[in-house]
């Protein structure tokens, strides 16, 4: 698992933000096209891709792209 893998499964679940908008410093709550249904595609795209469960508060709790990446990256490693 690395940020840039990261980056790329996190901007899929965008239909209509262009691909530059997307970097570990992206406040990802202030795209335009973020909503709540966004953030539960998220939830699923971590599940799906790392096999790990965040939660509401954990996506409320990041205010960057890299804040969520290290809540996922941390609870690959505890997993581990």
């Amino acid at each position: 698992m690395n940020i840039q893998e990261f980056l790329e499964n996190f901007a899929e679940q965008f239909d209509d933000t262009d691909a530059e908008a997307f970097a570990p410093e992206t406040k990802f709550r202030e795209l335009d096209e973020w909503s709540s249904l966004t953030a539960l595609s998220i939830i699923a795209m971590v599940d799906d891709e790392y096999d790990v469960i965040i939660k509401g508060n954990d996506i409320l709790g990041s205010e960057t792209i890299q804040d969520l990446y290290n809540i996922v990256e941390e609870k690959v490693q505890s997993k581990n």
